[in-house]
């Protein structure tokens, strides 16, 4: 089992590795074919491979003229079968901690929920990612805390990765808001999703890693996520609606919790490797970073 892990790692590194290429030569038969369609000269830095592209351009089918992503191989399964989500936190956790994490299996498809330092919380994190890929487990979160506050949220995607970190931010749960009286009940429905401002490569990398995380719900769920990302500051919201008066009245309610998301890390691996190659790293102390933005708009 070992062996056979080490040698699918490797084969997933290696298709990453080749998604580079993929794209810088897709770009190229694509200016070669902009070029032909419309008339103008081939580029000047394009007339030396233009031979070879050409031929490689009437070869191709509708399938082939789309280059090859590594997000098809990571969440193959996706499609085919619900989420099966093991959800921890850190050792000796407080109670607001483990009011915050219990709404999840609600939200969630959680398959096991270990909250406390029980003897399986205890082991190594390389022992827990290993159980939860011999019970085909897709997703592991780990919810981290300071000083009784939970600040942390980490995505590892099974069997391979990627590993999404996250910073959390102004968390507050559905106990803490005060106006009772217009809360919405909480449903066990799978929820629809909205994913706002998830515009650059990171932004749709990172709606990738968290919408895989739910399942498909049935037209008629009256449940809703919604991820919004403002400034690079991912806003969760959960609401649950009704329609009282027919069709066009439309009554929003709030579940809760809500809370922010600053994501400021993706790792080509799981969570128990920490030698795996970063795909993105936040850098905030740099000159430009006020300007950038990593996610949207």
């Amino acid at each position: 089992m070992i062996r056979r892990n080490q040698r699918l790692r490797r084969e997933y590194l290696y298709s990453k590795s080749l998604e580079g290429a993929d794209r810088a030569q897709f770009e190229k038969k694509r200016r070669i074919r902009q070029a032909l369609e419309e008339g103008k000269p081939i580029p000047t830095e394009l007339r030396n491979e233009e031979h070879e592209l050409r031929r490689q351009i009437d070869l191709e089918d509708q399938e082939r003229q789309v280059p090859t992503n590594i997000v098809d191989n990571e969440y193959a399964t996706a499609t085919i079968r619900e989420p099966k989500i093991m959800l921890t936190t850190s050792r000796n956790p407080s109670s607001p901690l483990i009011q915050f994490v219990k709404w999840l299996p609600v939200n969630l498809n959680i398959m096991f929920f270990a909250p406390y330092c029980c003897s399986f919380l205890c082991q190594v994190i390389s022992e827990i990612v290993e159980a939860c890929r011999s019970h085909d487990i897709t997703d592991l979160i780990l919810v981290h805390e300071h000083r009784g506050k939970p600040d942390g949220l980490i995505v590892s995607h099974l069997p391979h990765g990627p590993t999404a970190y996250f910073g959390l931010l102004n968390v507050v749960t559905r106990h803490d808001i005060k106006d009772r009286k217009t809360m919405g009940k909480m449903s066990e429905a799978y929820p629809h999703l909205i994913l706002d401002n998830f515009s650059t490569k990171i932004g749709e990398r990172t709606a990738t890693i968290l919408k895989h995380l739910f399942p498909v719900p049935k037209p008629d769920s009256k449940r809703i996520i919604t991820f919004a990302n403002r400034d690079d500051y991912i806003s969760f919201r959960h609401h649950v609606y009704e329609k009282p008066g027919g069709p066009k009245s439309i009554d929003l309610k709030e579940v809760g919790p809500r809370f922010e998301l600053r994501l400021y890390q993706i790792k080509l691996g799981t969570v128990e490797l920490s030698e795996a190659k970063s795909e993105f790293v936040l850098r905030p102390y740099i000159n430009t970073a006020k300007k950038q933005r990593t996610l949207g708009a």
